[in-house]
């Protein structure tokens, strides 16, 4: 091992260390990539810095951060989720464990139209915990619920992480949001499935709505059913549908689902100036979290590379006498404990671009991979001692202490790492849909290039037929010309002899 290449694994453990006492991470990579840098690479390290953070600025894909971020506040503004609840609330009150189906349900739903877990989690625990804890639900699973719940945003589209993390493993964003509905959906159903069946072998841990919660009139359930899905369903419908079907980039998809939020504020009585004013100060203080660390990050990592560090990572994992999908586990099981002190943003922007080479040297898809990461770092919402899911809930309903919070989300945890258990063995449970999707666009291209085809055979032939049209004309032309000379030819000899012959007379 080289200085450099020591000197870069020295800085990449007091980053860590660093971290972990308290200091900001974004302040603490940037000082540490210039100090450490300048000793290992010279003044070098100032021009590397500069285009670094150059080229971070020209990622057109990280212009969406905002949009969604922006879209994200407004929706929850418009009052769209707690509509949302109540018709889920309505319909499915009678179940036994509804209100657990209308949590996931609607924190599902939700997640397609915002990125953003802390807004999740909190409205969910405003609107659904008074009545969870008057209805007589356990505290421990209704907690782990919510907080489960509130974190799918994270992995559903239009997931932010998502945005961040296709430029750093230098794959299609579009890609990375077809994969994760299918382990989006899978989450979804498995906490489905757990809560229904808990409070039907146990009706105590969830009854049914109590009656005088219920609405006995089914057109006003009807009413907010439609109010509550339908317009909610269109935004989702034009932002990710226009993704998906290559219509539009993740920024414009973005574009559209800020203005379609904004719309449906209107519509609902909801949209205020000082609203406007709250979701834009959100938005440029959570967008410039994540911004500023992907340029300080991608500065440490340029270091790190460029020191040598990384290449000595990769190769010492990759020449570890373990099989593929070992190694890859390993990097699964890292990722998963790196969860517990560091939020995604370092993990994401510090962290996978050391663990992507091993990643592409074992060859495996990279879009698979990323999915993997993001369902494993979906645990760092519900892992302590960070565990953001639980200050979150535990701000806003008072009656639930951290310890039953705590344990609530273990017991969906453990769920979670079921789900990438079954995605790492079962690689269609993510690739499906993309595949798909990349099989239709193949298809159109052939449909099109086939057609394009045969527009130019018909018009190579059409041109062929005019100049075969064309030269027999001339053909024609010149047989007359000759017939009409060998005529003049003829009648110009019978002339000539007498006109020779008469002067001799």
């Amino acid at each position: 091992m080289s200085f450099n290449e020591a000197w870069g694994l020295l800085m990449l453990v007091v980053m860590i260390g660093v971290i972990f006492v308290g200091f900001p991470i974004s302040f603490t990579l940037m000082f540490l990539a210039m100090v450490f840098g300048y000793v290992g690479l010279g003044k070098t390290v100032f021009d590397l810095a500069y285009f670094q953070t150059i080229g971070m600025m020209k990622e057109e894909t990280l212009a969406a951060v905002p949009l969604f971020i922006f879209m994200g506040y407004i929706t929850e503004q418009a009052g769209l989720m707690e509509r949302l609840f109540r018709a889920f609330r309505d319909l499915l009150a009678p179940v036994r464990g509804a209100l657990y189906l209308v949590v996931i349900l609607t924190a599902t739903i939700f997640a397609m139209a915002t990125g953003i877990v802390g807004a999740a989690v909190t409205v969910l625990g405003i609107m659904a915990a008074p009545i969870m804890i008057k209805s007589g639900y356990d505290a421990r699973m209704a907690a782990g619920a919510i907080t489960a719940g509130g974190t799918l945003g994270i992995l559903i589209p239009p997931s932010v992480m998502l945005i961040v993390m296709g430029p750093v493993l230098g794959v299609s964003v579009a890609d990375l949001y077809a994969a994760a509905f299918g382990p989006g959906f899978l989450l979804a159903g498995l906490y489905i499935l757990y809560t229904m069946v808990r409070s039907f072998i146990n009706p105590t841990l969830g009854p049914p709505v109590p009656m005088e919660e219920r609405v006995n009139d089914w057109r006003i359930v009807v009413k907010e059913a439609f109010f509550g899905m339908v317009p909610l369903g269109l935004l989702i419908f034009c932002t990710l549908g226009s993704i998906l079907g290559g219509l539009a980039t993740p920024s414009e998809a973005a574009a559209i689902g800020c203005l379609g939020a904004t719309a449906l504020a209107v519509a609902y009585g909801k949209f205020t100036w000082s609203g406007l004013r709250n979701a834009c100060i959100s938005t440029m203080t959570t967008s410039s979290m994540v911004l500023f660390l992907a340029v300080a990050s991608n500065i440490f990592g340029s270091v790190f590379a460029r020191l040598g560090s990384a290449q000595w990572v990769t190769e010492l994992l990759v020449s570890m006498p373990v099989a593929p999908v070992v190694m890859l586990v390993i990097i699964i099981v890292l990722v998963f404990l790196l969860g517990w002190p560091f939020e995604w943003p370092a993990i994401i922007l510090v962290f996978l671009p050391i663990f992507q080479p091993v990643v592409v040297a074992l060859k495996y898809d990279m879009v698979w991979f990323g999915i993997l990461v993001a369902i494993t770092m979906q645990t760092a919402y519900l892992s302590p001692p960070v565990a953001m899911s639980a200050y979150y809930l535990k701000q806003v309903v008072r009656e639930w202490n951290l310890s039953t919070i705590y344990r609530g989300m273990a017991d969906f945890m453990v769920i979670q790492c079921i789900a990438v258990a079954m995605v790492l063995i079962f690689p269609p449970i993510a690739m499906w849909l993309p595949q798909t999707l990349a099989e239709k666009a193949r298809a159109e291209r052939v449909i099109e290039n086939e057609s394009e085809r045969k527009a130019a055979d018909g018009k190579a032939e059409e041109k062929v037929d005019s100049l075969e049209a064309g030269d027999n004309l001339p053909q024609r032309d010149e047989g007359k010309a000759e017939e009409g000379a060998a005529d003049d030819l003829e009648k110009g000899d019978d002339l000539k002899p007498a006109d020779k012959a008469a002067p001799g007379k």
